[in-house]
C-alpha cells in the first residue's frame, strides 16, 4: 500500500543522496498495488514514455458536480513505475477541479527528482502529468 503524498514527500526530503532517493522510488513501485493485465490496454497507455506506461482512471461521484478520480498505474520500468506510484499518491482520489490545478512538474522540481532524470524520463512524467490532467477536465465536462 502507497503512503500518503506528503509521508512520500517527508521521506524524501529526509534522504540527502539522490541514490537513496532513487531506491526509494522505485520502493514506492514495488509498494503500488498491481494494475491487473486486463488494464494494459491501449487505452490505458500513456503515450510519450520512453518506457510502457499504463494508467487507468476511474471517475467516481464526489458530490456538487466535481467527480473524484482514482487512478492505478504500471510500468515495465521499475523507476518509471516509482514515478507513477507519486503520481498515483499526490492524484488519486482527489477531485478533479483539484487534479487540473496541481502541478506535478513543478513538486518533482521543488522535491530535486526532475534534476536527476533523464530527459526521456521527464518527458514521460510531463505526458503522465498531461493524461492526467486532461482526464480531471474531461471529467468536469462530461
Amino acid at each position: 500500500m502507497l503512503p500518503k503524498f506528503d509521508e512520500i514527500v517527508a521521506n524524501l526530503e529526509f534522504l540527502d543522496d539522490w541514490e537513496e532517493r532513487y531506491r526509494y522510488v522505485i520502493e514506492l513501485g514495488r509498494l503500488m498495488p498491481e494494475l491487473p493485465e486486463d488494464a494494459h490496454t491501449e487505452a490505458n497507455r500513456v503515450h510519450g514514455c520512453a518506457s510502457q506506461v499504463w494508467l487507468e482512471t476511474v471517475r467516481e461521484d464526489g458530490g456538487a458536480g466535481d467527480p473524484v478520480l482514482v487512478f492505478r498505474g504500471d510500468s515495465d520500468a521499475h523507476i518509471v513505475r516509482g514515478l507513477v506510484a507519486l503520481l498515483v499518491a499526490l492524484y488519486s482520489g482527489k477531485p478533479a477541479s483539484e487534479i487540473s490545478t496541481t502541478d506535478a512538474v513543478e513538486i518533482f522540481d521543488r522535491l530535486g527528482l526532475r534534476e536527476h532524470l533523464t530527459p526521456q524520463r521527464s518527458n514521460g512524467v510531463r505526458a503522465m502529468v498531461e493524461r492526467i490532467r486532461r482526464d480531471a477536465i474531461a471529467a468536469t465536462v462530461g
